[in-house]
């Protein structure tokens, strides 16, 4: 079985050799750490950790490796920034138009992507008015032939047979619009002018359609995420009504033409409490979930218990007790992933990105607890 099988396989209840492996990704500042504690200079640390450190031996992909990107960013950017240095804090644009304080331990590079846990505090976003709105609109444009990487037909042909995993990841409805309004602004405007939202909400679920109906027929992704980080630690960040109104026709389309061309994996990144929305997320079509916050109050065992067969699961296990390690470490490992991997639809995982507390060392034994459940040991 190749990695493609046991990945999809693992998401979908379906019985594998083994469970795809994927115990969770280091941060810049955890690579660091890690590097001080005996991970070499220069090397893969997932590679690494498997071949020198377990002794496992996963057959590398056949085919060549090969990605299709679409960009779902607007184009183009804002330009980045450095407008005030003081205290040690930079106050930046960044390139979503975004006016944010960060620590100068970082510069503005770090606000792309996650590369590291970078603190931050907002201070302006690029849409506060309708007026706004309109020139920002203009930054999506969906016929853009840069949104899409490569000969779509060429790159078609060679992806077909694969025998390696191909994702995409998808802004959902509310990422999106807290992206352009910032979150306490598009609150205001969900309470108190719920045209412009519907207008926001309507454009991004058609720019992002219109890309996926370019693919479609052409590419099938293995698993799409949307990212909608939308909880807090106990509660969603919005009523399930607002959801239902706003956000569930926007991932009911997306996961009805995702499907038809063929992607298995409809999967929904939130942080945060999630176990009001997993029914929400299930009658849009969602089949997946990640990365299941313990510390935000969610428990694996009772979401599987719940909702059986109807939502695959990714992550679950809590990243402070992987710092702890030992006992600690080995009582979550067991009280989560047995009974789950029993089950099938789960593929265990750091509920979330892995943070520079946990040493080298117990993210090597944790890592060698879940090769043993997983069948790789």
């Amino acid at each position: 079985m190749n990695e493609r099988e046991r990945y999809v396989k693992s998401l979908l209840f379906e019985d594998v050799d083994k469970v795809f492996f994927s115990p969770g990704g280091p941060r810049e500042s955890t690579l660091r750490r890690w590097r001080q504690e005996g991970l070499p200079p220069d090397v893969y640390w997932y590679d690494y950790i498997l071949d020198k450190e377990l002794g496992i031996k996963i057959d590398k992909p056949q085919f060549e490796l090969m990605d299709f990107k679409v960009s779902f960013s607007m184009i183009p950017g804002f330009e980045e920034k450095v407008l005030e240095h003081k205290d040690r804090h930079y106050i930046v644009q960044d390139v979503k138009g975004t006016i944010v304080e960060i620590s100068d331990n970082f510069d503005v590079t770090y606000l792309r992507a996650a590369k590291d846990f970078v603190t931050r505090k907002y201070i302006k976003f690029p849409v506060e008015n309708i007026k706004d709105w309109g020139y920002m609109k203009k930054r999506y444009d969906a016929n853009d032939p840069s949104r899409m990487s490569g000969n779509l037909k060429e790159l078609s042909s060679k992806l077909r047979d694969r025998d390696y995993v191909l994702r995409l990841g998808i802004a959902g409805p509310f990422w999106q619009m807290r992206d352009w309004c910032g979150f306490e602004n598009l609150c205001m405007f969900m309470a108190t002018d719920q045209d412009f939202v519907m207008e926001m909400v309507e454009f991004w679920k058609n720019f992002v359609l219109s890309l996926l109906r370019r693919i479609k027929g052409y590419i099938s992704y293995d698993s799409v995420v949307i990212n909608e980080d939308m909880a807090y630690k106990m509660k969603s960040m919005i009523s399930p009504a607002m959801v239902r109104k706003y956000l569930m026709p926007v991932w009911s389309a997306w996961a009805d033409i995702l499907k038809e061309s063929g992607c298995k994996v409809v999967m929904l990144d939130s942080d945060g409490y999630i176990e009001e929305l997993i029914p929400l997320w299930i009658e849009s079509g969602i089949n997946c979930c990640i990365p299941i916050e313990i510390a935000a109050g969610n428990d694996p065992v009772k979401i599987r218990k719940h909702y059986g067969k109807n939502m695959g699961l990714y992550g679950g296990i809590d990243k402070r007790l992987i710092a702890k390690g030992g006992k600690a470490l080995e009582n979550e490992v067991y009280r989560v992933v047995p009974q789950l991997l029993k089950d099938g639809g789960y593929i265990p995982s750091c509920d979330h990105g892995v943070p520079p507390d946990i040493s080298w060392r117990n993210f090597v034994e944790y890592a060698r607890l879940l090769a043993r459940l997983q069948g790789w040991l």
